[in-house]
């Protein structure tokens, strides 16, 4: 029981890290058969082949393309001649040099690419500079300084490929073959480099994908000549579409179809090589009976399903139109952004009839509402209108007096006539 669940829990962990891995391709593959104009999977619009078509006919990612393959097979070339002379010299320097020797042919990859990238550029020019060529001359194209940037670092890359391969390798083969009178380049190509035939390949590889996805070295190096990561970049910056995902697909298909034939290669190896270790002195003499491409090989099969899936969706490309399709998606979007307008309208109404309600409610609320009176406990003494009432007051009782009366309390003294009526 507890070998049960321990096999279902390594089953669970499989799914959900492979699910983690490839789930961002697999879904990104999706949207380029998706009619949307944005990358998405859903809501599910047309099945289309268009982004593939506007994909051949983009200039820029083309462009971008050709630029990657040149300046990958250039990275390819160098990084690998000089990790294996690295390799060469790591297994033949003097011991109690080799780690220090190792750390720094390790220090690029631990460097960022940003300072690699500036580097290299600021670097060769002082070299362009100091030996008085024009800004057009081969030190400052885009090409030649980003094969070197990269190189710096991929090399090391190759170097650690290399040297495992490199310390299988039997020295004595070598010494033999210049006892029997061979040179040395002779013994390095006839007996050393047939041996290195794996790694190098596998080193290749590894310094062309390498090359052909670095961003943060060739964003300061690469010139005139844009790599296919820095058109995409643009492209992100000002808004992408599915054709980027066409990309996607057509790269994730081709390291497939790559990744398959090679396992069927090896299995087809293995089978060759068991059959002959079975057969017979007789069989060995005469023609051993190998076994087909197909036995007992699944990479083959599955090969064959994906070349067999290809062929169907390429000519599905060519005789499907999903122009009804889309029409109708258009007509459906169409009716649905009415649809959304009417109903924004409709809540716009009911909200302004809302808020008319509102404010006549508040009008009659202060219509209705009784004058202030003033209990304050003083009576009208801080009235407003306090004041100009005792002036309008006196003004009336001055006016009901007669003109010749004199409450003063002295008499017409201070009388304006007085002088005059003595007179």
């Amino acid at each position: 029981m507890n070998t049960s669940f321990l096999r279902i829990s390594i089953w669970v962990y499989l799914a959900i890290f492979f699910a983690y891995l490839l789930g961002p391709l697999v879904i990104m593959s999706i949207t380029a058969f998706n009619s949307s104009g944005f990358p998405r999977m859903s809501p599910w619009e047309c099945l289309t082949f268009q982004w593939f078509s506007e994909l051949f006919q983009d200039q820029r990612i083309l462009n971008g393309i050709k630029n990657s393959l040149i300046i990958g097979a250039g990275t390819v070339v160098l990084s690998v001649a000089m990790g294996l002379a690295g390799a060469l010299m790591l297994t033949q320097i003097w011991p109690k040099l080799r780690a220090t020797y190792y750390t720094i042919i390790i220090a690029p990859i631990l460097i960022p690419g940003v300072v690699l990238g500036i580097s290299t550029l600021v670097f060769w020019d002082r070299i362009n500079r100091m030996l008085g060529l024009g800004a057009d001359s081969f030190l400052s194209n885009g090409v030649f300084l980003t094969v070197i940037g990269q190189s710096t670092f991929i090399a090391s890359y190759c170097m650690l490929v290399l040297v495992a391969r490199l310390q299988r390798y039997d020295i004595a083969l070598t010494e033999a073959a210049l006892d029997l009178g061979a040179t040395h380049a002779q013994a390095f190509r006839k007996i050393l480099l047939p041996f290195m035939r794996p790694a190098i390949a596998s080193a290749a590889v590894l310094a062309f994908l390498a090359s052909f996805e670095n961003y943060n070295t060739t964003t300061f190096t690469f010139g005139e000549y844009p790599t296919l990561t820095i058109e995409l970049a643009q492209k992100v910056r000002y808004g992408i579409t599915p054709a980027i995902s066409a990309l996607a697909f057509i790269i994730v298909a081709l390291t497939v179809f790559f990744a398959l034939l090679n396992e069927a290669k090896l299995k087809r190896q293995e089978l060759v090589a068991a059959a002959r270790k079975k057969a017979t002195v007789e069989e060995l003499a005469g023609k051993i009976k190998l076994p087909s491409f197909f036995a007992g090989n699944m990479a083959a099969v599955l090969l064959v399903v994906f070349a067999v899936a290809t062929i169907t969706v390429v000519g599905t490309a060519t005789a499907y139109n999903p122009a009804q399709c889309i029409a109708n998606v258009k007509e459906q979007k169409q009716l649905e952004a009415e649809q959304r307008i009417q109903e924004l309208r409709k809540q716009r109404e009911e909200r302004r009839k809302q808020r008319e309600a509102e404010e006549a409610e508040q009008g009659d609320a202060q219509q209705s509402a009784p004058k202030p009176s003033n209990n304050s406990g003083f009576g009208n003494v801080f009235a407003p209108n306090t004041l100009g009432g005792e002036e309008d007051e006196g003004a009336a009782d001055t006016e009901e007096q007669p003109s010749g009366s004199n409450n003063s309390g002295f008499g017409g003294v201070f009388d304006p006539n007085s002088l005059q009526n003595d007179q």
